[in-house]
């Protein structure tokens, strides 16, 4: 899988990233099968954040200790990814970007982990009462001090990310936003042309729209419409509608890198197949047509 700039950073990325929102559990040998699998499909870039636990009903940091615990089992891992995680989530709070929470987020991730540098490091949701100026601050001192290493920005509009972009000295890595044949909203509020503008990489999370994409029921007709569009793609391209799904995203020309959730195996060594699918205009705009429910004028 060949690797790619991440934005203007100096970060080698794989096309297609795999997330740990539900990395979970006790086994760590079933933990490193798991992670081994994303590698040896050639998903080198890894997403996981400090809030991924209590939606697994599991603590506060348990992906991150988890993922650290692979490493400890298997430390050649570690030079064979770039590590992506985000902070910023506060449970009960709900959001803290203030300088001595996002010190003491950072350590606690490298702590969890049992590393000493966080390839990319990302604020997961905006905090309205904390300045960009402060947020810029923080950043760039955990940068110089070698803890993070390129800074990304999660959930925020392309305007937050020109009022912290203002107040840096380097550029932002990248933006991950909710992306998916269903969750068509980037095309249209500025966040995928501002990526188009700078040049910044963009991450996809949910890239299956939480598995609506996938089969299962659904009463919903937009669902179903795009869900029969994408099965058309499937068909003439010889591959599953969730491969479909990620080569619709792949083809916009800000290369989204989408954000394969999968804690299967065999699914996460499906997704690659989505890089040798080449669509059509008249395939991917029916997608788009189906997605936003009304003709395209």
């Amino acid at each position: 899988m060949t690797k790619l700039s991440l934005g203007k950073s100096s970060l080698a990325v794989s096309p297609m990233a795999w997330g740990m929102w539900r990395f979970k559990g006790s086994d760590v040998k079933a933990a490193r099968a798991r992670v081994e699998a994303a590698l040896a499909a050639g998903l080198t870039f890894l997403d996981t954040a400090d809030i991924y636990g209590p939606d697994n009903d599991e603590p506060f940091g348990a992906a991150e200790a988890l993922f650290g615990q692979v490493l400890k089992d298997a430390p050649q891992i570690r030079d064979q990814v770039v590590l992506a995680s985000k902070g910023g989530i506060v449970m009960g709070t709900p959001y803290d970007s203030s300088a001595a929470y996002l010190e003491s987020a950072v350590e606690a991730s490298l702590s969890r982990m049992g590393i000493d540098k966080i390839d990319l490091y990302q604020i997961h949701r905006p905090d309205h009462l904390a300045h960009p100026a402060q947020v810029a601050q923080v950043l760039t001192r955990l940068r110089s001090a070698g803890k993070i290493g390129e800074v990304g920005l999660s959930n925020h509009t392309a305007a937050q990310v020109s009022a912290l972009q203002a107040h840096l000295a380097f550029p932002i890595a990248c933006v991950q936003i909710e992306f998916s044949p269903l969750v068509v909203g980037p095309l249209y509020d500025g966040t995928l042309d501002q990526a188009l503008e700078t040049g910044m990489g963009v991450m996809a999370w949910s890239p299956l729209a939480q598995g609506r994409l996938a089969d299962g029921p659904s009463t919903d007709e937009r669902v179903l419409a795009v869900r029969a569009e994408l099965d058309k793609l499937a068909a003439a391209h010889g591959v599953s509608r969730t491969v479909a799904a990620y080569a619709w995203l792949l083809a916009h020309p800000a290369g989204p890198i989408p954000i394969i959730g999968s804690q299967q195996p065999e699914r996460i060594a499906e997704a690659a197949q989505a890089l040798a699918v080449q669509l059509t205009r008249p395939e991917w705009y029916a997608v788009l047509t189906a997605a936003r429910g009304v003709p395209l004028p």
